[in-house]
């Protein structure tokens, strides 16, 4: 990973020799790497070409540096790249800078839609790439934030770490002009990561294989039992015939029966549901013949299916070790290509290729975690789950909360702490709504009125044109309005709590 040194000096060369490119394409080739392609003229240049900014977010390797092409891109472009690509068409590099102290670089891009900055942070572990929008906000992160950052989620406010100063440490690179000192810093960390991936792929691989043969000994297991069941399904047609036969001399309620088989010349003891009458017991007995003769032909089209895929799987298991322990005897360049070689074809096998790509997906999309109750407003603290209404912020900053239930969306209406209701019904309509006011200071009776009057028609489409009557009461303990429930009530979508926070109200 570059020191401080080293990430400065790579600051100031970006800077200088980048600021005015265009910014034409951008592909994240794996989980912790994207390439940009930026096209303009470097000073000093007579014509504008194409290079290739790489940075890079790997514990190991985290850097910035320039490399010969534009790897390949993935089948499905990642959110963080497709988000560049929608919203940074054509941008232009406006220039690098180091923030604060740490290892944190920010590279400005300004396109139609505002400037943004790509901050690369480099802290070893918790190393990541963030977009960040012109007042500061984390748009979107390469790695999950709860690997690296958990307080840096899209929406929040970027800052900057609160570890120490590090040491800056010594350039490596010193002797190298400031041309090639962007390729000099990829050439250094190339060898050591082309082994690392290898290592690293390996064992992605042989996870994979583990799990996977796992599963299909476990599915081979189980069709073979269901195989193994043959005898009892003929068991049970034979019991069925005999039943058929001997239905005028079973009891009801009795337990079992002997009947005699002609066939063999044997007495054969069938047990009975005592719950169920005979003709009843005859039904059930040929019902369960029925379903273990399909589980039977089921099993038997996939019996073999399975073989082949555990068989298969084996195999890839004995080729995997195989490639990680030859090549002895050979130059370790040599034997570093071959076996890198032996791994890739091993991965571009379709079946592989696909585990690993369902492998990959789940470790880049992790769930959400959902939000720690001490965000939560101190009214809200405690209660149940269901209770808890929905919260949403507005563009201009308002909060809304939006009940999860009718019980939610009474709790709201009715039992908000310190909150004020307003009731409205309409001249000649039975039908009525109200409005939750959270305690906000005094309130004042026209503007909120007027405003809170207005809110019931547009959630109605304009349905009620007419002015509402209004009348307020204390939110502790109320009870709803005495009339009919109906209008916002019964009306489509309308049988919601809607509260906001602070500056304005809430509607149910």
């Amino acid at each position: 990973m570059l020191n401080l040194n080293e990430l400065r000096r790579a600051a100031r060369i970006i800077d200088e020799r980048f600021a005015g490119h265009r910014l034409e394409r951008c592909v994240q080739p794996s989980r912790d790497r994207v390439v940009l392609t930026l096209y303009g003229r470097a000073p000093g240049e007579e014509k504008a070409r194409k290079r290739f900014l790489m940075l890079c977010v790997h514990p190991a390797s985290g850097r910035v540096s320039q490399v010969e092409g534009l790897p390949k891109a993935p089948a499905n472009p990642p959110a963080f790249v497709s988000w560049i690509r929608a919203h940074l068409p054509s941008a232009r590099f406006k220039g690098a800078r180091m923030l604060g102290d740490d290892r944190v670089l920010g590279l400005a891009f300004e396109a139609a839609e505002g400037r943004v900055e790509l901050v690369l942070s480099l802290l070893g572990k918790r190393s990541n790439l963030y977009l960040v929008d012109a007042p500061g906000q984390v748009i979107l992160a390469l790695r999950s934030p709860a690997e690296t950052r958990a307080e840096l989620v899209p929406g929040a406010a970027f800052t900057l770490p609160s570890s120490g100063v590090p040491n800056p440490g010594e350039d490596r690179f010193a002797s190298v002009p400031d041309p090639d000192w962007l390729a000099a810093a990829e050439a250094h960390y190339a060898s050591d990561e082309g082994e690392r991936e290898s290592v690293d792929l390996a064992r992605e691989i042989r996870q994979v294989l583990k799990r996977e043969t796992k599963n299909a000994e476990r599915r081979l297991s189980k069709i073979e039992s269901e195989l193994a069941e043959a005898d009892q399904a003929s068991e049970l047609q034979r019991h069925g015939e005999l039943l058929k036969g001997s239905l005028g001399s079973i009891r009801k309620g009795a337990s079992e029966v002997r009947v005699r088989d002609y066939a063999t010349d044997e007495e054969v003891t069938i047990a009975l549901d005592p719950t169920l009458g005979p003709r009843e017991n005859l039904e059930a007995t040929f019902k369960r013949y029925q379903k273990l003769l399909r589980r039977l032909t089921k099993a038997g089209g996939q019996v073999e299916e399975a073989r082949l895929w555990r068989d298969k799987l084996t195999a890839l298991q004995a080729r995997l070790e195989e490639v990680q322990g030859e090549a002895g005897g050979r130059e370790e360049g040599e034997e570093e290509a071959e076996r890198a070689a032996g791994l890739e074809a091993i991965a571009a096998d379709p079946e592989i290729a696909r585990m690993l790509g369902r492998r990959r997906a789940a470790q880049a999309s992790p769930g959400a975690a959902p939000p720690p109750e001490s965000t939560l407003p101190a009214r809200l603290r405690g209660l149940d789950r269901a209770l808890v209404p929905r919260r949403y912020r507005s563009r201009d900053g308002l909060e809304i909360w939006v009940g999860r239930s009718d019980a939610g969306n009474d709790h709201l209406t009715t039992r908000l702490p310190g909150a004020r209701i307003f009731s409205f019904t309409w001249p000649g309509r039975r039908a009525a709504t109200s409005f939750c006011a959270p305690k906000a200071g005094r309130i004042r009776r026209r503007n909120p009125f007027s405003t809170l009057a207005s809110w019931p028609c547009i959630f109605r489409s304009r349905r009620m044109p007419a002015t509402p009557r209004c009348t307020s009461s204390r939110s502790n303990r109320s009870r709803s309005p005495e009339v009919p429930r109906r209008g916002s009530s019964t009306s489509p979508g309308a049988a919601r709590s809607v509260c906001a926070g602070r500056r304005t109200a809430c509607a149910a």
